[in-house]
């Protein structure tokens, strides 16, 4: 069983950046990968991006490619998510989630068997 805390939220201006993390315990980090989506209210739960288990290959949804960066350090147990060039579209719930069998592409939430609670990313000005 795996517990994930996700922290960095906030309020940001457009253009402006953030870095997200979470945090993992309670199993083995590096036989995860991990994941990372975004909800709105009444929408559904979007893929954002997801990160291979030792961290050597990325994928990203065509919304933030080229402006996210997901990266992981297996040694800490943290999964990090760096936003720049934020826009007010981008603004969600943002959610870290780690899979037991997917590969590093894996964009449905049904892949994950594991989520955090989510930290808010507000992007206005």
């Amino acid at each position: 069983q795996v517990q994930l805390v996700e922290s960095g939220g906030g309020l940001v201006q457009p253009g402006g950046s953030l870095r997200l993390s979470c945090t993992a315990s309670g199993g083995t980090f590096s036989e995860y990968v991990m994941g990372w989506f975004r909800q709105t209210p009444g929408k559904e739960r979007e893929f954002v991006g997801s990160i291979s288990r030792i961290g050597d290959n990325t994928y990203y949804a065509t919304s933030v490619n080229g402006r996210f960066t997901i990266s992981r350090d297996n040694a800490q147990n943290m999964s990090y998510l760096q936003m720049n060039n934020l826009k007010p579209e981008d603004s969600a719930v943002y959610l870290c989630a780690a899979s037991a069998r997917g590969g590093y592409y894996s964009n449905s939430r049904y892949n994950y068997n594991f989520w955090g609670q989510g930290t808010q990313v507000t992007v206005s000005s």
